[in-house]
């Protein structure tokens, strides 16, 4: 009976063997270099615009990570490929981060995330204040010279909670555990976590980015109608 546990012991190490193998991309493929540090979305959530390679940031103002990962962040903006698209979303994975995620996106339905997002990551880490609550977060954008009135109204608006609630849904869809996290065009996630450090994080999201990009193109081809030649 011992022999034939060990035998079935050796079997499964060697199906198991076999199988991350065949999981692990071959040497040579450009998924090569950057194995394990980034994740599949299971399963892959759809884009705004399947043309094109989107890449999502998910984020919270309170968070000291997201803060250190901005300067990173905004170094690859600087550069990004005309055929991204890139957007944030405000994770939220508890009820006090919410009304930061609505702070965000009233102040992207007025016009002036410019006067809002940058500010109010620094105030909250390099001033250490304490802006959390609709009140606090209605004074931080009036010094801002952002109209008051019109941020409470955006705030409490129906479209700006509707917007909250499905970066809720987006937040568990796309199996985010902590931020920062980038997921590239509904398919795969990363974070400082597994891609050691924000520099791999970029890193990453360049090599899945041109991964995209060339799927994109043979899509493209496979579709594109064959023209006549006389």
């Amino acid at each position: 009976m011992i022999r034939i546990a060990l035998c079935l012991l050796t079997l499964l190490w060697s199906v198991n063997g076999a199988v991350a193998q065949e999981s692990a991309p071959p040497d040579g493929d450009p998924l090569f270099d950057i194995a394990g540090q980034y994740a599949e979305v299971e399963p892959p959530q759809p884009t705004a615009d399947p043309s094109r390679v989107e890449v999502v940031e998910l984020f919270w103002y309170g968070c000291p990570h997201c803060y250190t990962f901005e300067p990173h962040l905004k170094e690859w903006l600087a550069g990004k490929p005309d055929h991204v698209d890139f957007r944030r979303t405000p994770a939220v994975f508890r009820k006090n981060w919410i009304p930061h995620a609505q702070a965000y996106y009233a102040a992207a339905a007025l016009g002036v995330l410019d006067q809002f997002h940058s500010p109010l990551f620094k105030a909250l880490h390099e001033d250490k204040r304490q802006i959390y609550t609709p009140a606090e977060l209605a004074d931080f954008v009036a010094e801002q010279g952002i109209d008051r009135a019109a941020f409470i109204d955006a705030y409490n608006s129906f479209a700006v909670k509707s917007k909250v609630k499905q970066a809720i849904v987006m937040t568990q869809r796309y199996g985010i555990t902590g931020v920062p996290a980038v997921v590239i065009n509904g398919k795969y996630r990363t974070s400082g976590s597994i891609a050691n450090g924000f520099p791999g994080v970029i890193d990453v999201m360049n090599v899945l980015i041109e991964q995209e990009r060339k799927e994109l193109r043979t899509q493209h081809a496979r579709h594109e109608p064959v023209r006549a030649t006389h």
